[in-house]
């Protein structure tokens, strides 16, 4: 089992890390979120993998040591010499171990610098976006105001040529009605002149 202090510190490292970024959109969060949880638990299962490794390769080789301290008791030369062999192995296993350990440091930088990266790549995404945010409200404000003001030019407009159409009619008005009314003079006298009353019609 890794030490719980390591987990505990990658939790604390992910509340952190989740808190600095409230302000991200929902997608962005979701995807870092998940590429965090995704890269602590294949942290914390490869770590537990090789934990296990260790303490059984560790369990074995103490069994095997147990073994050859009995037989050294009973014969003393064969058992320095394998003894030597044992401890040879250990040497051996020890130094593959800090080996590993080393590379498995390594990859926990690694994954470190990967998080890093990704949280830096989503404060820049987060800031791109709020900027884009803020430059289209500006644009739907410049929009708003330019549609509005259009309105009102045109609403002037078609008042003015309302206006001046009204006007028009009002002095057009009595011309229409004294020729109408010569029309329908003239159209009476003639129904007259026929023999037909313009009221009977």
């Amino acid at each position: 089992m890794p030490p719980k202090t390591k987990e505990k510190g990658a939790q604390k490292k992910k509340k952190n890390s989740s808190a600095g970024e409230a302000d991200v959109e929902p997608e962005s969060r979701h995807r870092l979120a998940m590429l965090e949880k995704e890269l602590l638990r294949d942290h914390l299962a490869l770590r537990r993998d090789e934990a296990r490794q260790a303490k059984a390769s560790e369990d074995q080789l103490k069994k095997r040591l147990q073994g050859l301290e009995a037989e050294l008791e009973g014969a003393r030369s064969e058992g320095k010499a394998i003894y030597a062999e044992m401890s040879r192995q250990h040497r051996a296993l020890q130094e593959e171990m800090d080996t590993r350990s080393r590379q498995l440091e390594e990859e926990v930088r690694g994954l470190r610098e990967q998080l890093e990266t990704s949280k830096r790549e989503a404060e820049a995404a987060r800031r791109a976006a709020e900027q884009a945010l803020r430059e289209r409200d500006q644009m739907l404000a410049q929009l708003q105001a330019h549609v509005a003001d259009m309105e009102a030019k045109y609403e002037e407009i078609l008042h003015g040529s309302l206006n001046q159409l009204l006007a028009k009619l009002r002095a057009i008005k009595p011309q229409w009605d004294e020729a109408a009314l010569r029309l329908h003079a003239r159209h009476k006298e003639q129904l007259r002149q026929f023999g037909l009353n313009p009221l009977d019609l």
